[in-house]
């Protein structure tokens, strides 16, 4: 586990390409959240940038971008040149694909591609042929050619995120940056967009770096992994090399076993995924809530409540979660289950038994799909025998992926008697009612 060394010299008179982080270091105020990062990634290479929330995977790459504020050391592209400081001039050398964004107007498809394209087309001029040409080019590396005639607020979750792929690729950049490309996509898309994103990259000669939670995704797909914990580059070289349950351990603090596919004979890493029942704490003399989410959405929730010193528990949550890393950090028990599976025999009952020994249950507005809709069933067999709170969805965002069986479900939960709070405070002031709070 070494430092990369430089990107290969690129050839006399070609653009620049490849890509090297140099001694980067980001800060927000006191707040150091990228230490000394130093890696480089080859013409034609895929690098993994792995690590947990707070590791400093998004501040490294939107310091690349000129969009998180980088305190020392330098990014190139090529052999020497430094990145052009006016974003226009960047986005011709570095395409960036961001974690999220807000969801924008009903735009057209390829409209909405097209704005890939703007760094490349002079100001108010019309598209090109050029431009037409790549726009299409991109939305078909994606499979989204069928969709060509739609808006995007007519896209689910999935194509949407797709959408934002194809935008990206449409800059036809050297350098791809792509932060968590593949959420919202269910595994079977997972495979095939970091499938396209290497062959693209190989028959391009393109620089990618993504940023992954999934390990095993990056061991099937990535050429090297670079992973950061705390800010810092802790182990980087090909998966074979790097992955170990001693990693795995150290810096996401879950216990795993290391397994090699009978095909391939490249590793993956099988997480133990539920503790012994006798590590299941009963409530004790503080009051218990437990907290159904997903997807980052109780990580706020989570806090809220442990700030006020209630006793938690959540789940099922599959590992590598924004609230998975949120309830190891607050040490709070969790059912939990391997990323993009359905949730198993084994992780239900773990579930079933943090709900028996929860005072109450509050479900937070996560995105529902078919992996996950089993936790809304779940509770249907417990409203009555617990208090449930349901907090309200926000106002015309897509949530329910599964059909409309998550939405039926909550519908039946309320009917049932669940009540419907708007907001975490909300949440607080309903516990206190119930007198599920801990002593003074």
């Amino acid at each position: 586990m070494s430092a990369a060394g430089d990107a290969p010299a690129d050839d006399a008179g070609s653009p620049p390409t490849g890509l090297r982080f140099s001694h980067v270091s980001v800060a927000y105020g006191a707040r150091a959240a990228v230490r000394d990062v130093s890696f480089s990634v080859a013409p034609g290479e895929v690098v993994a940038l792995a690590g947990p929330n707070g590791s400093g995977k998004s501040s490294l790459l939107r310091a690349a971008v000129g969009l998180a504020p980088r305190t020392a050391g330098v990014v190139l592209v090529g052999s020497s040149e430094q990145l052009p400081e006016r974003p226009r001039e960047r986005a011709v050398r570095v395409a960036w694909m961001p974690q999220d964004e807000p969801g924008g107007e009903n735009v057209p498809l390829e409209e909405y591609v097209g704005y890939g394209r703007y760094a490349r087309t002079p100001q108010w001029s019309l598209p090109s042929a050029a431009d037409r040409a790549a726009v299409l080019a991109a939305i078909e590396a994606v499979d989204l050619g069928e969709f060509c005639g739609r808006g995007m607020a007519e896209l689910s979750g999935g194509e949407r995120q797709r959408a934002r792929l194809a935008r990206t690729l449409a800059q036809e950049a050297p350098v791809l940056l792509l932060d968590e490309p593949t959420a919202h996509l269910d595994i079977g898309h997972q495979l095939d967009v970091l499938g396209r994103i290497r062959r693209y990259a190989a028959e391009r000669r393109l620089s990618v770096v993504v940023a992954l939670h999934d390990l095993n995704l990056a061991a099937r797909f990535m050429d090297r992994v670079a992973v950061l914990s705390r800010g810092r580059l802790v182990a980087v070289g090909r998966p074979s090399e790097i992955l170990s349950p001693a990693l795995l351990e150290e810096v996401w603090g879950v216990l795993a076993e290391l397994r090699r596919d009978a095909r391939t004979g490249e590793p993956y890493l099988l997480p133990r995924l539920a503790p012994p029942v006798g590590e299941v704490r009963p409530a004790g003399p503080r009051r218990r809530v437990h907290v159904v989410a997903g997807g980052g959405s109780g990580a706020g929730l989570l806090r809220t409540l442990f700030e006020q010193g209630f006793d938690l528990s959540t789940g099922v949550l599959p590992l590598f979660d924004t609230d998975t890393e949120c309830a190891r950090e607050l040490s709070v028990p969790a059912a939990i289950e391997l990323p993009f599976a359905p949730i198993g025999d084994d992780a239900l009952r773990h579930l079933d038994q943090l709900l028996g020994a929860a005072d109450a249950i509050v479900v937070a507005a996560f995105p529902v799909g078919p992996t996950n809709v089993a936790n809304l069933v779940r509770l249907r067999s417990w409203v009555g025998r617990r208090p449930v709170a349901l907090l309200a969805q926000p106002p015309g965002a897509r949530w329910d992926y599964a059909d409309g069986t998550a939405t039926a479900v909550r519908e039946e939960l309320v009917t049932l008697g669940a009540v419907v709070l708007p907001d975490p405070a909300a949440v607080v002031g309903w516990l206190a009612r119930l007198g599920a709070r801990p002593p003074t």
